[in-house]
C-alpha cells in the first residue's frame, strides 16, 4: 500500500514539473504595465551632441543649428517673406558634469538676400512669449554679418547671440507656443523646435 501511494505521489510531482516553463518567455520578461520609449517622439530632426570644453572647463550640451522656418511661413511678419530663419541652444555645466546648468545659450540665424533685414544694434532686444508669459532676455551680441553666395545669389547671413539664466531656458523648453521678436522680426517656434528644445533640456538634471 506504501509503494502505490509512494507511485502516485512521484507521478504527481513529475506532472507538475512538467506544467513549468523551462525558460522565461522574451515576450513576457517585462510587465504589459511598462512600455518602450517610442522613438518617434524624439523625432524632430535636430542634432543634440555633448562634449567638455577644456579651454572653459565646461560640459556643453548643444542643439545644433536647427531651421525654424523660411518667409511666408506661418508666425512671419509679411516683411521677412525672404528671409530663413534658424536656432541654435546650447547649455553649460561647469566642470565635467550634467547635473548643474550655469547659463543658456541662444542663436538666431537669419539668411536673406535683402540686406535691409539685417539687425543694427538698437534692435537687438531679445523677447520671448513663452505660453503667455513675456520674457525680456536682453540685447543679443552681433557673432557674424557676411554675404555667401548660392547659386549665383547673394545672400546674407546674420548670427545674433544671448546668454540667459537657465530657468528662462526651462520655462521656453516647457512652453507649448514660443513666439520670438527680435527688433522688428517676429516669428513663433515649430512643434519640431520645441521637441528639440524639450529633448535638450532632458540631457541635464537642472
Amino acid at each position: 500500500m506504501n509503494r502505490i501511494i509512494l507511485i502516485c505521489s512521484c507521478l504527481l510531482l513529475l506532472q507538475g514539473a512538467s506544467l513549468l516553463p523551462k525558460s522565461l518567455n522574451p515576450s513576457l520578461a517585462k510587465s504589459p504595465s511598462v512600455s518602450e520609449p517610442n522613438s518617434s517622439t524624439l523625432d524632430h530632426g535636430g542634432k543634440i551632441e555633448t562634449k567638455y570644453d577644456g579651454f572653459n572647463h565646461e560640459t556643453v550640451v548643444t542643439l545644433k543649428k536647427m531651421r525654424v522656418n523660411c518667409g511666408g511661413a506661418k508666425g512671419l511678419r509679411s516683411t521677412l517673406k525672404q528671409t530663413c530663419v534658424s536656432l541654435v541652444a546650447s547649455l553649460h555645466c561647469p566642470g565635467a558634469q550634467l547635473d548643474y546648468v550655469r547659463y543658456a545659450k541662444l542663436q538666431l540665424v537669419f539668411e536673406t538676400k535683402d540686406w535691409d533685414q539685417r539687425h543694427p544694434l538698437d534692435e537687438r532686444e531679445l523677447i520671448v512669449v513663452a505660453d503667455g508669459q513675456r520674457l525680456r532676455l536682453g540685447r543679443m551680441g552681433l557673432v557674424t554679418q557676411d554675404v555667401a553666395s548660392d547659386r549665383g545669389i547673394d545672400r546674407m547671413n546674420e548670427v545674433l547671440e544671448v546668454s540667459v539664466p537657465y530657468q528662462a531656458f526651462n520655462t521656453i523648453a516647457l512652453a507649448r507656443t514660443v513666439e520670438i521678436k527680435v527688433g522688428k522680426t517676429v516669428f513663433a517656434l515649430q512643434e519640431k523646435n520645441l521637441d528639440a528644445l524639450r529633448d535638450l533640456n532632458i540631457r541635464v538634471k537642472f
